[in-house]
């Protein structure tokens, strides 16, 4: 006889990151849709927070009260720090699809985002490399774009590279232009971009005309880096400025491989009205695969039962490989760095060989080795 699980499904699908969460939960509800675990059969409860930190609180309390042990969901850090306490309170798991800034651990949790080795530190070495030596620092004003800027600037301090300045909005504001201009004032090498939503949107279609306007080539000059920029925004940014700026992600839409462009096709067909794939979406996809497999190897939704099971499950996602670590229940991912084009879509420019174990402490990649390694007075103690 089949088990039936109700598995809560939480993005905000209205407000001002909708575009992004619309992606996460059409990769949640397809995992769904094309669910081939035996014996069990999954229901997606699916709930709207709108953006709203209260909400989120509420909105798990009331899952979690109703039964569902199981929830994929949230897309900002603030949001997944708001619910965190109710998961532990009930003992439940959260599926957190959303590249991060680490620097946590919950045993509540099952992370399927990249984390900050994945995403921050490949970039760093790469505009370094590429690029130049100076950045200039924007963000959201909330813990993502607070903690992924931290890590940023010590990565770059440790490699003998300068962070300008730091300028952070309000979540959802578009009144952008004194940024722009402090960043045309500083002149820095590139941009470490870590705004989301339609702040973001906003940013790259006033940061392009502010450059036009003075005769400066912006994807050239003053290219802007990202780990948040996905092809949803891409379309939404529009024809104008969407060309030349760099992100690095763990998935984009554009890899070619039988298994990723079985998924687009998948998911152009289910949501042909958009948004498009995303890293986001992908990390959605696969959070609900896993859960899925997962519930079928323990049997049961027992939380202890599942993570177990969890780690255990080996899934070829749209990316490449993935599995979860047993010590830290983050995914094993592959970095990669795209560069946008007319298309809004990303081509891709570097690549790591292989899926990298997830580091969200950054233990045995931080920053903070190098600089000791580089003074004579300071040694790393093992």
């Amino acid at each position: 006889m089949s088990k039936h699980y109700r598995i809560g499904v939480m993005f905000s699908t209205t407000g001002p990151y909708s575009v992004v969460a619309r992606s996460m939960l059409n990769g949640a509800l397809l995992a769904v849709a094309e669910q081939v675990a035996p014996g069990i059969s999954v229901e997606p409860v699916v709930v709207n927070p709108g953006g709203d930190l209260a909400s989120y609180a509420a909105l798990s309390r009331d899952l979690l009260q109703s039964g569902v042990r199981h929830v994929v969901g949230c897309y900002t850090s603030s949001s997944r720090k708001e619910v965190i306490p109710c998961f532990e309170k009930h003992d439940a798991l959260l599926w957190y699809p959303s590249h991060y800034e680490g620097f946590e651990s919950s045993n509540n949790v099952i992370y399927t985002g990249a984390s900050p080795n994945q995403h921050v530190l490949p970039l760093v070495d790469h505009m370094l490399a590429h690029v130049g030596s100076s950045a200039f620092c924007i963000g959201s004003n909330y813990i993502w774009a607070w903690e992924n800027t931290r890590i940023f600037r010590e990565a770059m301090t440790a490699r003998g590279a300068r962070v300008l300045a730091e300028r952070y909005v309000p979540v959802g504001d578009t009144e952008i232009d004194q940024v722009v201009e402090a960043i045309l004032e500083a002149r820095p090498s590139f941009v470490f971009n870590n705004l989301i939503g339609t702040s973001n949107y906003a940013f790259f279609r006033a940061f392009r005309a502010a450059c036009n306007a003075r005769g400066i080539d912006q994807p050239r000059v003053i290219p802007v880096a990202s780990c948040t920029l996905s092809e949803p925004e891409l379309e939404e940014i529009g024809t104008d400025a969407v060309d030349g700026h760099l992100s690095c992600s763990v998935y984009f839409s554009s890899l070619a491989s039988p298994t990723n462009e079985a998924f687009t096709r998948a998911y152009r067909a289910a949501f042909p009205e958009g948004p498009s794939t995303s890293a986001d979406a992908e990390a959605s996809y696969i959070a609900m695969k896993l859960l899925v497999l997962a519930l079928a190897e323990a049997g049961t939704d027992d939380v202890e039962a599942v993570k177990e099971a969890a780690t255990r499950q080996h899934l070829l996602a749209p990316q490449g490989e993935v599995h979860i670590d047993p010590q830290t229940l983050h995914a094993h991912l592959t970095p990669r760095i795209g560069i946008s084009n007319a298309a809004s879509r990303f081509e891709l420019i570097v690549e790591a060989p292989g899926p990298v174990r997830p580091d969200p402490y950054l233990v045995q990649s931080s920053p903070r080795y190098a600089v000791a390694a580089r003074n004579s007075s300071l040694r790393v103690v093992k």
